[in-house]
């Protein structure tokens, strides 16, 4: 424990030209935005040259006697993340920034930041504050309850009863006077959608769902926290709404606290559009225990003032290919000839992008079900970040979400800043990467207790365009990190990585563009018959190396080699599948074969060489069961996760 503290508290010896000031200039203190299960700050500084500075951490629950320690924040600055192809070209900024993680709903705590630095601390060195994290959204039990039928209903009416979402929305009529809105909607309304279909006839002149020519019913009233509007199925039967092949069914990127909950959206290409970039975003959009059918993308916002959505229990299914792993670019197969080393198909052609996607602060993306896309969660790619921490992707937990045959990855944080918590997700066949961080701006971002099992891309990590800042702890993971492009202050812990003898490929690769790295008690099964199954890449000791030559790289055939020249992975283990009670690698002669979660258990054999084999990291595995925690994701004698929403007691995704 004690190695890795050290590790994240001295990250990244210098980078570049750097002031000659070694004492240490406290300067601003930010919260970020809470959210359900976590919390996040920055705290920028001065000076530090030496890089020798600390922040500790403690917290407690309102009223609670005992301090806990969390893990220490995270020296970030000086790392260059650049991609030349678009000019970006971004230096981090000094400072720290990190995490508390795993807390409880509606909650207040009181966290403790201390600052030393044997130089020297000058300025406010100690913060103690007072955060609340975030509850549930839910609708307001005080407003009105707006009855809603759909066009073709007949039967009797609760009243006051309207016809279509945009008539008790807005009040809005038909033809030119669907733009007439009169009678609008307050905060704390709920629209109650009884049972029926609802689909836009956006040729019809006089669409009795009053929506315009372009098909999209745009929501732009205002909520807020306390009194969202809310779109709420009845509870009679289920509720559709069909965008008939629109392109946006929904743009609500003007308004702010709205809750969708328990609806059915289909045949679009953006259910909800949240946002775009430089334009307008949603603040404060609930999606939740609903069901999204053959469309593009379900909930997607670019705009950096987007803020505080919770997507939940969602099931988002796709377009894509249901039986096989497409893949994207490269060349297509030959009419002679297919390799199973490469996707049966290759292709730039997207029919649905990303199950969800967002930028800005404060997200929470938890318990979704999603298949059959490009991607099934992202962070905006977005480029250089905001300055102001409103206008950037920090503080955002995307967790318990369950993935299933995706053309590229199955998470992207690649617009990250600061204080993204990906965990406790499962992901079963993506035909790219797992993981992606392409880039991310300085961090942390989490990587904790996720599963992956067939990634044939080579990487389940696809950290590119010079990244800094990842922690990735107690994964399991059924596919090789053979690719690895350079980047920064990266550590690893408690991992499995399973190899499943793909020709000519190693386990592992590590590329380390500065000083700060650490990995150590992780778990490797190498390839069989491939003789470097380590590749290794690292600077001396104050240097870069963010465009390495050929030469500059290290091969290993052996964990005991790579450890002698490294003296990293003091403690790591090389394994088989026989830790586990009953699982099998994928089939290497066929890498773009299809698995289903519902027939694969990743549960640890008692007893096995990976139980109680790693480091306790304070709030990530410190509820450990046994003599210390077990590597990988799932921990013998501890509860096993249920992935996917709350409500889905049947498998989505099986044949």
């Amino acid at each position: 424990m004690n190695e890795l503290i050290r590790c994240i508290s001295l990250a990244l010896l210098t980078c570049g030209t750097v002031s000659a000031q070694n004492a240490t200039v406290a300067g601003k203190f930010t919260v970020e935005h809470p959210t359900l299960l976590n919390l996040g700050f920055e705290w920028a500084i001065v000076g530090d040259a030496n890089r020798d500075a600390e922040v500790a951490v403690q917290f407690r629950a309102v009223g609670e006697a005992s301090w806990r320690p969390a893990l220490p924040l995270v020296r970030i600055g000086g790392e260059r993340i650049f991609r030349a192809r678009e000019h970006l070209d971004y230096t981090v900024p000094d400072g720290f920034a990190g995490s508390i993680l795993n807390l409880k709903p509606g909650t207040e705590y009181e966290c403790r930041f201390s600052m030393t630095d044997p130089d020297g601390v000058t300025g406010e060195a100690s913060h103690t504050v007072k955060v609340k994290t975030r509850s549930e959204p839910m609708p307001y039990a005080g407003g009105r309850t707006l009855h809603v039928y759909p066009p073709d209903f007949d039967g009797p009416r609760q009243e006051p009863s309207f016809t279509g979402i945009l008539q008790a929305y807005y009040g809005a009529g038909l033809g030119d006077w669907s733009v007439v809105w009169e009678r609008r909607a307050q905060p704390g309304d709920t629209l109650l959608l009884h049972a029926g279909l609802y689909r836009v006839e956006r040729l019809d002149y006089v669409d009795p769902m009053m929506t315009p020519f372009d098909g999209s019913m745009s929501l732009t009233l205002k909520g807020t926290p306390e009194k969202p509007i809310t779109l709420k199925a009845a509870g009679d039967g289920e509720v559709i709404l069909d965008g008939d092949g629109s392109h946006r069914l929904f743009d609500v990127m003007a308004s702010r606290y709205h809750i969708f909950e328990g609806l059915t959206f289909r045949n679009t290409d953006y259910a909800i559009f949240a946002g775009q970039k430089e334009v307008a975003g949603a603040v404060g959009l609930t999606v939740k225990n609903c069901r999204f059918e053959n469309v593009g993308a379900a909930v997607s916002t670019e705009y950096a003032g987007s803020a505080d959505f919770y997507i939940a229990d969602n099931l988002i299914i796709g377009r894509d290919d249901r039986f096989r792993l497409i893949g994207w670019g490269g060349r297509a197969r030959t009419p002679d000839r297919i390799s199973w080393t490469e996707p049966l198909y290759k292709s730039h052609r997207l029919v649905s992008y990303y199950g969800v996607k967002v930028y800005g602060p404060g997200h929470v993306i938890a318990r979704n079900a999603i298949a059959y896309f490009h991607d099934a969660i992202g962070i905006s790619t977005y480029g250089t970040p905001e300055k102001d921490p409103e206008q950037r992707a920090s503080s955002i937990d995307i967790y318990g979400n369950d993935m299933h045959v995706m053309n590229d990855d199955f998470i992207e944080t690649d617009g990250g800043v600061h204080n993204v918590r990906v965990f406790s997700n499962r992901g079963v066949n993506a035909a790219m990467g797992g993981f992606s961080s392409q880039p991310v701006f300085g961090g942390p971002i989490y990587f904790y207790r996720n599963i992956a099992y067939n990634v044939p891309g080579g990487g389940v990590f696809k950290f590119s365009a010079k990244p800094a800042g990842l922690f990735v702890f107690n994964n399991t993971l059924i596919c090789e990190q053979a690719r690895a492009e350079p980047y920064a202050n990266v550590h690893f812990r408690n991992n499995l990585f399973l190899g499943r003898d793909f020709p000519g490929r190693g386990i592992m690769a590590w590329a380390n563009a500065t000083s700060a790295f650490s990995t150590d008690y992780n778990g490797f099964r190498p390839n069989k018959g491939v003789k470097e199954q380590y590749k290794w890449l690292a600077p001396a000791k104050g240097a870069m190396m963010y465009e390495p030559k050929p030469t500059d790289w290290k091969n290993f055939a052996t964990l005991a080699e790579l450890r002698a020249t490294t003296e990293q992975e003091k403690h790591g283990i090389e394994i088989d599948y026989d830790i586990f009670e009953k699982l099998s690698q994928p089939n290497a002669a066929n890498p773009y074969a299809v698995y289903h979660a519902i027939d694969l258990s990743f549960r640890l054999k008692p007893g096995s060489r990976v139980v109680d084999a790693g480091e306790v990291i304070p709030t990530v595995n410190d509820n450990f069961v046994g003599k210390a925690p077990d590597l990988g994701a799932l921990e013998v004698g501890a509860p096993e996760p249920k992935y996917g929403p709350t409500w889905l007691t049947w498998q989505p995704f099986y044949r």
